[in-house]
């Protein structure tokens, strides 16, 4: 099965999702890195689209904001034939970062354009473009059989998003609901019933 991975905002292209696809499934998989055209969720989600449009896969994942990207993948290329496993996705980005910031920390940032970003291990500058793509993309169409794993522990993307989701959107199979935090530790013994449950309904 040839497989397109999107690692979320920290992660990294040879992160435990991607190795376990690759030695525990036997998956082949692809795994460009994110940022690869900067950090916003329409540059993220153009690094898949430029992989969709060359090659051939049958599963796009992605986790967290990787998760988001591919969620807009498969709204942007209805026509192409894949299925979709999202790992607690970023739906709501745009509201989880209202919610993390202050009024005036959200006026600042657009004011100067330039927003220190703090995380567990990335320290950049982001644009205010983060939060214009945001606005537009944090709540995608799903145009393809979607599976999405998501910890009810989770407190960086809240599990409320993905059953918004899930009760809205008729092309999501299933929402896993797992007892896992963000980083989803234990989801990985779920990528192959996940994945054939996407693959199945492809076919039919």
């Amino acid at each position: 099965m040839r497989v397109l991975f999107a690692h979320g905002f920290e992660g990294s292209p040879d992160g435990g999702k991607p190795t376990y696809m690759i030695e525990e499934l036997g998956w082949d998989v692809v795994a460009p890195v994110m940022s690869t055209n900067g950090w916003n969720i329409e540059q993220e989600t153009e690094v898949l689209l430029e992989l969709i449009d060359s090659g051939d896969f049958d599963l796009i994942v992605g986790s967290s904001m990787g998760g988001l990207a591919a969620a807009n993948a498969s709204a942007l290329r209805p026509d192409a034939a894949f299925g979709v496993l999202l790992i607690a996705p970023a739906f709501g980005l745009e509201e989880m970062w209202h919610e993390r910031l202050t009024a005036s920390e959200m006026t600042d940032w657009e004011q100067q354009d330039a927003y220190p970003y703090k995380g567990f291990e990335l320290e950049m500058t982001l644009g205010w473009d983060f939060m214009q793509t945001a606005s537009r993309m944090s709540w995608p169409k799903l145009n393809h059989p979607t599976v999405i794993l998501h910890g009810i522990q989770d407190d960086v993307v809240p599990i409320e998003n993905s059953r918004r989701v899930a009760q809205q959107q008729a092309n999501v199979i299933e929402l896993m609901e797992l007892d896992d935090g963000h980083r989803m530790q234990e989801a990985k013994p779920h990528f192959q019933r996940a994945a054939e449950m996407c693959l199945d309904k492809l076919r039919t």
